[in-house]
């Protein structure tokens, strides 16, 4: 059992995950630019993926911060979606997730939306579980700690 513990102690992987999805008819409005609702689904698969190749565990979507949308994505673009561990507290981890539209024809990124999700460990039973802890070492990490508590204090 100590084994186990110990081995919980650290993340398994700070890497980000990063998903491509392509907007389809079926995604899109009357406009041809992708729901909303879909880039959020999108994202939240994202972020517990992130969640999950970080601690190994099983997550559920807690709360979400304020998304920004800043530009639509059309039919027929490539979404990218870059999802990252930049927050723990005991049970918790908080996802930076950011979304990008590309053109086939040029596969320049911009940004469409970011946000954090913030994601509980679950064990079996759907109960909360405790997470190894994300430790900030680069100046950027540390202030994408300071957004991410920031974001989690304004919620509560």
């Amino acid at each position: 059992m100590r084994i186990e513990a110990r081995e919980m102690a650290e993340p398994r992987s700070s890497e980000p995950v990063v998903l491509l999805n392509e907007v389809f008819p079926g995604d899109t409005n009357a406009l041809d630019t992708l729901f909303g609702g879909r880039l959020m689904s999108i994202m939240d698969t994202a972020a517990g993926m992130a969640a999950s190749q970080f601690a190994h565990k099983e997550f559920v979507t807690v709360s979400v911060d304020a998304l920004k949308f800043k530009r639509p994505a059309y039919q027929g673009d490539v979404i990218r979606t870059i999802a990252r561990v930049v927050w723990t507290s005991r049970r918790t981890v908080a996802v930076l997730v950011r979304s990008c539209r590309m053109t086939r024809s040029d596969w320049d990124p911009e940004e469409i939306c970011s946000g954090f999700f913030f994601m509980v460990a679950i064990d079996e039973s759907m109960c909360p579980t405790e997470v190894p802890q994300f430790t900030a070492t680069t100046d950027e990490e540390k202030e994408l700690w300071d957004s991410a508590q920031r974001a989690r204090d304004a919620m509560h």
